[in-house]
């Protein structure tokens, strides 16, 4: 029966056995020469073998002793035990035989060999193998075809047009036509709009570079021509003597609203300006020059500093519609004096610093800016300047210069960069401001004009100190007067006859002041006089405020005709123009001024 079943059930081992706790005997093997087995795996009838002898691998002696476990409860395995040792690699399964009581008396155990098993098996799984990895590898080729064709191609075409593009940089009608229907497309299309993008902004950038560049050159000359409005040759005025001045400005952009000016009102005045436009750029330059010119013109006029700067605020306000103001400051300095009229339109304090001293903020009182309201007053404030004394006038561009932490230069840091300057020229005195300046400031950005303009009284051989005598116009004083240039004329060791000529002149002048200027009793004469050095001579000056008259527009008198034929007048003016060596008149701030000067030598 065992050998039926084991050969029907294609059954490797097929035996009756009695397992104990450490060893199993066989009674029945099928493993007999009529079936062709290999007698030398036949177990003898009764063969008593130990677990430990007959299991090769800790793995196959659990395997026993499960079995043992199983035949213990009377009962067999429902799952295959799987043993892998000398015998081959087996699935093995036993159930126990039972007596009338169901107590197990013996157990069947078969063992099928799987070693064709796995081997069909491990060829079916290297087939399977082979045909995944050969699907795989033709879906491979499959989608690499696929994706050139749809995506690598179209995507190298638009990289080839690329480059071609950026070797060219030719961006006019180049065009992409893709089909594949997909995100490729449009991509294509993006790309064709990307190029159309590009060639306008090539085309706009072009006319915007160009226009720059057009601007930048104009700008350039604005600069230039900007520059060469202000006084830029220095020495300014080579031929005096008495004074020297410099000035600088610089923009914080390509043209600037401050502005300095000097010019000589007339051979004894010299009118200084500093002035600073609201806001930056061209819209200030263009305002500047208009202020500018307007005070220029004005001073030209020979009105006082309050007058100008009156006259100027009306013309700036007129047609304002941009609302800009200027603030500035206006002196007229006489050479001759030392003496200055001044008035300030919401500008910074000047600083002043006397021959021995140290530079001060002169504390002036201010007026509205120029072009903030129509009608506004300015009042005036007047200095004198002694020979040794210098003024210096600034924008506020150098007090609110401002380094990286926000913090203001200020006039504190101003005054200690002039002191610290020492006895230095004017344009000395400037750069070493400016160099302070840039050292506070570091690496922050110039966010305003910087202007400074410095004026020197110089001490000079040629210089004349002038005195002053002022009486009432009347002819009682005519003594006074002539004692006061006697004085003058003894310490300059003066010659009789030019003594005489020098006295009947003052008197002829003096006169004409007390009897024509004023009403009686209602006015006063300023009489000036000082003796230079080189060459030696002697000036003085008339000033009163009566009605306007030139002597010198009147025509000379004509000697040759008789008494009876001249007409009246002229004589006494003409003898003055015959003995003196020099005669000058002007009309400014609303009074009458006339200069003699008389050679000594």
């Amino acid at each position: 029966m065992f050998e039926k079943l084991k050969k029907e059930g294609n059954i490797t081992f097929l035996s009756l056995v009695v397992p104990d706790e450490d060893s199993v005997t066989f009674y029945i093997d099928t493993c007999v020469p009529e079936m062709g087995d290999d007698p030398a795996a036949q177990i003898p009838y009764g063969s008593d073998i130990l677990y430990t002898d007959a299991a090769s691998t800790p793995d196959d002696l659990q395997v026993y002793y499960d079995i043992w476990d199983l035949y213990a409860v009377n009962t067999g395995s429902e799952m295959p035990l799987i043993t892998d040792n000398s015998y081959g690699y087996n699935y093995t399964a036993v159930w126990p035989i039972l007596d009338e009581n169901g107590q197990a008396i013996a157990e069947i155990q078969y063992i099928i060999d799987m070693r064709e098993v796995r081997s069909y098996l491990n060829s079916f799984l290297y087939t399977m193998l082979g045909i995944s990895v050969g699907i795989i590898g033709v879906a491979i080729v499959c989608y690499i075809v696929f994706v050139r064709y749809t995506v690598t191609k179209p995507v190298g075409t638009l990289a080839g047009m690329m480059e071609k593009i950026t070797r060219t940089s030719d961006f006019k009608n180049q065009h992409i036509e893709m089909h594949t229907g997909d995100e490729i497309e449009e991509l294509g299309n993006s790309f064709n709009f990307m190029l159309e993008e590009l060639d306008h902004y090539i085309d706009n950038l072009a006319k915007v570079t160009a226009e720059k560049e057009r601007i930048g050159a104009e700008l350039s000359v604005a600069t230039q021509i900007q520059a060469s409005m202000l006084p830029c040759i220095f020495p300014a005025f080579p031929e005096r003597e008495e004074f020297d001045i410099y000035a600088n400005m610089h923009p914080a952009k390509e043209v600037g609203g401050d502005f300095y000016d000097f010019f000589l009102v007339d051979n004894d005045h010299l009118a200084l300006v500093i002035a600073d436009v609201s806001g930056k750029g061209v819209p200030a330059a263009l305002f500047m020059v208009i202020a500018k010119t307007l005070i220029k013109n004005e001073a030209l006029t020979g009105k006082a500093p309050q007058e100008v700067l009156a006259a100027v605020n009306n013309q700036l306000c007129e047609n304002n519609d941009a609302e800009m103001f200027v603030t500035a400051w206006l002196g007229i300095y006489e050479i001759s004096t030392g003496h200055m009229v001044a008035s300030n339109a919401g500008h910074e304090f000047p600083a002043i610093k006397r021959r021995d001293g140290s530079f001060e903020l002169y504390h002036d009182r201010h007026g509205f800016v120029l072009a903030g309201m129509e009608g506004s007053r300015y009042r005036p404030y007047e200095l004198d300047l002694a020979p040794g004394d210098i003024l210096f006038v600034y924008t506020d561009g150098v007090a609110e210069a401002t380094n990286g932490e926000n913090v203001l230069y200020g006039t504190d840091r101003m005054l200690s960069a002039l002191n610290a300057s020492g006895a230095c020229k004017p344009e000395k005195l400037l750069d070493a401001v400016k160099a302070d300046i840039d050292r506070f400031v570091g690496d922050a950005p110039q966010f305003d004009d910087i202007t400074m303009l410095c004026l020197e009284v110089k001490t000079t051989d040629n210089a004349v100190h002038m005195d002053s005598l002022t009486v009432p116009a009347e002819l009682e004083q005519l003594q006074a007067v002539q004692d006061f240039i006697e004085q003058h004329l003894r310490t300059a060791n003066c010659s009789t006859k030019a003594e005489i000529a020098i006295q009947v002149a003052v008197e002829e002048l003096y006169v004409n002041i007390a009897h024509y200027a004023y009403a009686p009793g209602h006015g006063e004469a300023t009489i000036r006089c000082g003796v230079g050095s080189s060459p030696k001579k002697i000036t003085i000056q008339f000033e009163d405020a009566g009605v306007p008259f030139d002597p010198l527009a009147k025509k000379d008198a004509d000697i040759s005709l008789s008494a009876d034929e001249r007409e009246i007048g002229g004589l006494g003016i003409l003898m003055v123009k015959k003995s003196m060596d020099h005669m000058e008149y002007e009309r400014r701030d609303g009074k009458n001024i006339l200069t003699i000067e008389k050679i000594l030598e």
